[in-house]
């Protein structure tokens, strides 16, 4: 099973360390995120110069913080740095990262993700020619296109962003769409694909399954309630997406949320969500609901990601128990 893992800090243990064990443990891939505090970029070429043959990925960068051509540039880069390893994961983020944090309006955030990730293919297409691009949002002229290769997933939640990744991507990045709802929601990526000429087959399916593990079941399942909760309470678009299956139960965690009551929110956290957005339990469990997840849907790469709220002990524990020789 081609399983990947989102690299993370805990305790003082450095992320590339933790990139170098995950290769030893068999994983395919690892993941960086972004939003404050560290460059996901520096981290995964720290990533890239310690390790050997493991695919390295952003999930993700978001549009806005970086121009088309340092996206091209960085991309590049970093393919090379990792002798073709690298994967460029881009997506719109949030309108609270975006407009508070990077002082940039959130505007129309579906045509800055399609001009960007078009833009970028033409400022990476190999052919010398000067990059000629009037688009709505962005545009580019006089400098000649450079040679690199490496596939770029998107992490588009709602319709018209999932149309995005048919249109121009390799992969697709999705994040709280309940796994019940997959297949379904991927038909408009694939609908997209075909209208291109694509093939929709050929578009992998790569979602964020945030994993809480540990000998206590009840301790990780209420690790993962806590980590449902955040997303549905602070994003709009997670909200939704979670609505698409759990609508009533969506409102009330976001409510409670919002209302400064977050012990509430968790525990508005149904068993029957906790099952379809993510894996909790024991060793033994959550390899097989891994397992299960895969077999049941059309997940190509699960990105395990382990919550922000766990324990040292859980994180170590859910690393261990969900590597690929051991799921």
């Amino acid at each position: 099973m081609d399983v990947g893992l989102m690299v993370t800090s805990f305790g003082d243990v450095d992320l590339a360390d933790v990139a170098a064990r995950a290769e030893e443990q068999g994983y395919d891939a690892v993941w960086v995120g972004e939003l404050w505090g560290a460059s996901g970029v520096v981290q995964a070429t720290e990533m890239a110069c310690r390790t050997d043959e493991i695919g390295i990925g952003t999930a993700i960068l978001n549009v806005y913080s970086r121009s088309p051509a340092v996206l091209a540039m960085t991309a590049a880069s970093l393919a090379d740095a990792s002798d073709g390893r690298f994967t460029l994961g881009l997506g719109t983020s949030t309108a609270k990262a975006v407009e508070d944090l990077h002082g940039t309006a959130f505007d129309r955030p579906v045509r800055r993700a399609h001009e960007t990730i078009e833009l970028v293919r033409e400022f990476t297409a190999g052919t010398g020619e000067p990059v000629a691009y009037d688009g709505e949002l962005l545009e580019a002229r006089d400098f000649p296109s450079i040679g690199a290769s490496f596939p770029i997933y998107h992490a588009g939640l709602g319709p018209a962003n999932r149309r995005v990744v048919g249109r121009l991507c390799d992969g697709w990045i999705p994040h709280n769409i309940p796994f019940s709802r997959l297949e379904e929601a991927f038909e408009e990526v694939a609908a997209a694909a075909r209208e291109r000429e694509r093939d929709p087959d050929e578009i992998t399916i790569a979602p964020y399954v945030p994993s809480a593990v540990s000998e206590d079941p009840e301790a990780a399942r209420e690790t993962l309630r806590r980590h449902v909760a955040y997303y549905v309470g602070s994003g709009e678009g997670y909200r939704r997406a979670v609505a698409t299956s759990y609508p009533d139960e969506a409102d009330r965690i976001a409510d409670a949320w919002r209302s400064g009551e977050k012990r509430d929110a968790a525990s508005a956290v149904t068993d029957e969500m906790l099952a379809d957005l993510g894996v909790a339990g024991t060793p033994e469990e959550a390899r097989e609901r891994l397992r299960s997840l895969v077999a049941e849907t059309g997940i190509d790469h699960p990105i395990v990601v382990v919550p922000e709220p766990a324990s040292n002990e859980v994180t170590e524990t859910t690393i261990e128990a969900l590597a690929p020789e051991r799921a």
